[in-house]
């Protein structure tokens, strides 16, 4: 069951879902409007990314905007800092104003029950044309859903807790199956 806007408030209200800071303008009636942050991560130059080991990169801090080059793929980060309970999860999608203009957001879009964090963007430019964002600006949107039942294994993983756009972390699948 996708949640209303009214129990979307009355959750936050409660302090069932938690959003730091909340802005109550940024309630649609079945989704959350998140804030783009001031920061972005670019992964370093190299010839081939291997999964099985951790690849460099660097958060490039900006004031007011930050512009995405045609075909460059970039992480960023919602301003808020969300803490989902145990029965919640979320879908992060992408805005239509935003795709509409071939700005791809988030390739992996789901939000586990349980989670806690800024949620991380995956952005890509499929334009021609240089895009300028600007930090602040409404970049994304939670979807809420209930689940059937609380589940038996909460998310506990590797992104809980983060904060800022973080790398992946897909080399530690392959450390914890190694020892």
């Amino acid at each position: 069951m996708i949640l209303s806007d009214k129990t979307i408030l009355e959750y936050i209200e409660n302090d069932k879902i938690i959003i730091e800071p909340f802005d109550r303008a940024s309630l649609q009636c079945s989704s959350l409007d998140l804030r783009l942050d001031n920061s972005i991560l670019v992964y370093a130059n190299t010839d081939v990314i291997d999964v099985k080991s951790q690849i460099p990169s660097e958060i490039i801090n900006f004031e007011e905007y930050f512009v995405i080059k045609p075909k460059d793929f970039v992480l960023a980060s919602t301003i808020e800092y969300i803490k989902l309970p145990d029965n919640i999860t979320a879908f992060v999608e992408g805005r239509s104003s935003l795709g509409r203009l071939g700005l791809f957001i988030e390739n992996a879009g789901w939000v586990d029950a349980g989670f806690e964090g800024q949620i991380t963007l995956e952005l890509y430019n499929a334009n021609s044309y240089p895009i300028k964002l600007y930090h602040g600006m409404r970049i994304c949107q939670l979807v809420f859903a209930m689940l059937d039942k609380t589940p038996s294994n909460i998310y506990s993983g590797k992104y809980k807790s983060q904060k800022n756009p973080t790398p992946s972390k897909i080399f530690m699948d392959f450390q914890k199956h190694n020892s």
